[in-house]
């Protein structure tokens, strides 16, 4: 491993620099082909065209039955009902004067019909069908490409394949589409304190549930996590463990990231030709975060307390894979809330706090989840999102209202909201 020295920058950068710097940072990965079973949620790579119409014909909106509304102009009135029609028969004959269809509906309407009159006012009469109401002219009819006509846009690329569109493409006899790729993104842990948590003993280690806690959250916005294990705190072991973890498309690791004589990240990314961008944010909890482009791979090095991970994926890496993916939109929603308990903190750092959220006549409510360190995960289990207090902000009052990101919410945003 080739010796680097990283020197460490002491104020850091702020909430909105580091997100700036690092969207700027990571490339929207390439595209591939997959079938629709496989396309939800993700991102279109492609303009889509109608080269069809939906409807492909004119076609009936009720059971009921077709008919020339000139014939039932005067109800009631009496027609002889020539053939029956259910959905996806097409008619070989023309309607004539007098004459009445049985349909159903979605079947196409016969030639010489021009409207439908719903089987709720009709009467059967033999072989006959008595009109109960006039019809209007095109009454009930759904006509050829009212939903889509041939070269329409139905999507433009970017767009997420939620299911509606989903059912769209297989309407227009699509089975495949072109998508942005998912990126396969490394998950790698370090420290000596740290195992399994199969191998969890009374001996003073901890178990490693930032990876479990990191893979899971990849999970949840489509990409595909490979884990790497656990690194020891030895250099030579830190480097070839990232050696083979930058064969992905991104890396995230979480511990040895601080100043500490055994936090070696910084040193081996900048040996192995990485370019370090930031490694410190002026905010709490997750201050020390090293964000490095090896090429065009990006590594987060997140902290390691479990609440500093979880807090640093949700600001800056969550954001930047959904750009990867393609996606416009990757913020979660802000809502303003009203703080039930006081919180108080120092100027110069901004603070991510725990709440819990209630919906009242008033609004939004939040109320801190407890004691706030950042080795607490259950205060992160328990939260609904996240209250946001800037750098030059000294906290709120029991009763005033804070920004709210909902951590849970996947109606995803273009812009932060903080």
């Amino acid at each position: 491993m080739r010796e680097t020295t990283v020197e460490p920058e002491r104020s850091g950068v702020s909430v909105a620099e580091a997100r700036e710097l690092m969207l700027s940072a990571v490339p929207v990965l390439g595209r591939e082909t997959v079938g629709l079973a496989e396309a939800t949620r993700r991102v279109l790579a492609e303009e889509i065209r109608s080269e069809i119409s939906i409807p492909p014909e004119d076609n009936s909106a009720m059971d009921g039955y077709a008919l020339r509304a000139s014939d039932a102009a005067r109800p009631p009135s009496l027609l002889r009902v020539v053939e029956d029609l259910p959905a996806g028969k097409r008619s070989q004959r023309k309607l004539g004067p007098g004459e009445a269809a049985r349909i159903m509906t979605g079947a196409a309407v016969p030639d010489g019909a021009d409207a439908v009159v719903m089987v709720e006012d009709t009467a059967v009469e033999g072989e006959q069908v008595r009109v109960m109401s006039a019809p209007a002219l095109g009454q009930h009819i759904r006509r050829a490409g009212s939903d889509v006509r041939p070269g329409m846009q139905v999507a433009e690329s970017g767009a997420v394949l939620h299911a509606p569109l989903i059912g769209m493409l297989a309407a227009l006899g699509r089975t495949q589409v072109a998508v942005r790729a998912r990126p396969r993104v490394a998950v790698l842990a370090t420290g000596d304190e740290l195992v399994e948590p199969d191998r969890l003993r009374d001996d003073g280690r901890i178990a490693s549930s930032n990876s479990y806690t990191l893979a899971a959250a990849l999970r949840e916005i489509g990409a595909e996590p490979v884990y790497f294990g656990i690194a020891p705190d030895e250099p030579d072991e830190v480097d070839r463990r990232f050696r083979e973890a930058l064969r992905c498309d991104a890396v995230i690791s979480s511990g040895g990231v601080s100043v500490g004589d055994r936090d070696w990240i910084k040193q081996v990314l900048t040996g192995l030709g990485g370019r370090m961008r930031l490694w410190r944010i002026r905010m709490k909890p997750g201050a020390p975060l090293a964000f490095v482009m090896v090429g065009d791979r990006p590594v987060f090095g997140l902290p390691g307390n479990p609440v500093s991970t979880l807090v640093t994926f949700e600001q800056f890496v969550r954001p930047c894979l959904l750009h990867m993916m393609g996606h416009a939109r990757v913020y979660r929603p802000v809502e303003s809330a009203v703080l039930d308990e006081p919180y108080t903190k120092a100027a110069g750092r901004a603070n991510f706090v725990r709440v819990t959220l209630e919906r009242r006549a008033d609004g939004l409510h939040a109320r801190p989840t407890g004691e706030q360190s950042s080795n607490i995960l259950l205060s992160m289990v328990r939260a609904d999102g996240l209250a946001f207090f800037a750098e030059d902000s000294t906290g709120a009052a029991a009763g005033e209202r804070v920004p709210v990101q909902l951590i849970y919410s996947d109606d995803l945003r273009a812009e932060p909201g903080f």
